[in-house]
This record gives C-alpha cells, structure tokens and sequence, in this order.
C-alpha cells in the first residue's frame, strides 16, 4: 500500500477509471438482484424499502410500481451512470490527498 523512502512516504494512488468501472459494475450488479427480488416477492420488497427508508406505510408511496424492461434498463444506467461519476470523483480526491506525506522518521 505504501512505499517509504527517506524524506517521504508514497501511497498507492488509484485508477480512477478502473476504480469507477468497479464500483459503476458492482452497483450495477446489485440493481440487477434487487430488481429480480422485486419481481419474485414483491411484497417483501415493499417492506424491505419501509425497513430502509423507516416510512410505514410504504405502500402508499410506492405500492403501484411495476418494473418494466425499458424501465429496468434505464434504472441499470442510471445507477452505473451516477456511480462512475461519484467513485471516479472519489478516486480523484484521494489521489489528491495522499500525493506525498511527510515521514517524521527522515
């Protein structure tokens, strides 16, 4: 993870694009579950989403939804789409912050 020299000490910096094409993938994939638990137990879903978002008559606010391919696919984006933006900003602002640090050693 770091490499120490006399006067400094490195840290790894990240690849931003590989790093938010992990995270855009990872998401992505997890959408993908969610989307098929909502299809194969709706109504656990629903009171999966109450659970989370601590609203208890989730019903009332999302009862009517349906998932559709076009619907699906376009959610898919979004989540991989927002995702890369926030991991590749975050993999930016890291780089950022650990370029060099003192080694109080040297």
């Amino acid at each position: 993870m770091c490499r120490e020299r006399r006067s400094a000490t490195y840290f790894m910096q990240l690849d931003k694009t590989k790093f938010a094409l992990a995270a855009a993938g990872t998401l992505g994939v997890i959408y993908i579950v969610c989307a098929i638990l909502v299809l194969i137990a709706p109504d656990f879903a629903l009171r999966l989403l109450g659970w989370l978002t601590h609203i208890v008559n989730v019903d009332k606010f999302a009862g009517d939804v349906t998932i559709t391919p076009l619907g699906l696919l376009i959610g898919l984006l979004q989540v991989a789409l927002y995702t890369f933006v926030v991991a590749w900003l975050f993999a930016f602002l890291h780089n950022k912050f650990v370029q060099q640090v003192p080694n109080p050693k040297a």
